[in-house]
């Protein structure tokens, strides 16, 4: 192992969960949904709470591992979680009042993103964060975008999918996607963009 995945591991390995949060992310694996890891929930509660972010949106609800990390980060915010999965969202939201998430709290809708986002308010929201289907993700980081006030923060999970971006031999259409963004976005005078190594990568905007 090199010196890079040893600090690697022993970062992810400092991080402790909650209970409700180990239990989502058990769950999480058990439906075959990756969840971020528990050091993308950190740096995700982290922001959260440096950014005093109070209306939320995330694009991809999963069984709720990235939702509760933004209430650890905020109990106080407000978030809006689309995903197509109806079974998955129920679990989010049993975790979340678990985790004494009021149901005021979490506003949960279900159905395909793109028919969801292009609906919804632009400029209204401090923080999006985006963990949907990567095959999408170009198309939902714009969203997220427009979506985000202008001082706001976009985070990108799984930025550097599986270790494949970094890798020029992997061209399949997720890896190839994920480079085209972090290119785009690279050289974007609209957002400062910063991408974070943990776990699968955490890519974090925020807009001009």
């Amino acid at each position: 192992m090199s010196q890079i995945e040893q600090n690697w591991k022993y970062a992810e390995d400092a991080v402790v969960e909650d209970d409700v949060t180990a239990e989502a992310r058990r769950h999480s694996l058990e439906a075959g949904v990756e969840a971020v890891s528990p050091g993308v929930a950190a740096q995700i509660a982290v922001t959260t709470a440096a950014s005093g972010a109070r209306a939320v949106v995330e694009i991809g609800t999963g069984l709720g591992v990235s939702g509760l990390a933004v209430f650890r980060g905020s109990p106080a915010a407000t978030l809006t979680t689309i995903d197509h999965e109806i079974e998955h969202q129920q679990s989010a939201r049993d975790s979340f009042l678990r985790a004494g998430v009021p149901a005021s709290r979490a506003r949960l809708i279900t159905g395909r993103t793109r028919d969801v986002l292009p609906r919804m308010n632009e400029d209204s929201y401090d923080l999006v964060v985006v963990d949907a289907d990567p095959a999408d993700v170009i198309e939902n980081v714009e969203h997220g975008l427009r979506l985000a006030r202008t001082g706001g923060l976009v985070l990108v999970a799984h930025a550097l999918w599986r270790g494949r971006v970094a890798n020029p031999a992997r061209r399949d259409a997720v890896t190839t996607g994920f480079r085209t963004l972090l290119a785009e976005i690279s050289s974007s005078p609209a957002v400062l963009a910063s991408v974070s190594t943990a776990g699968d990568g955490l890519l974090q905007l925020v807009k001009r």
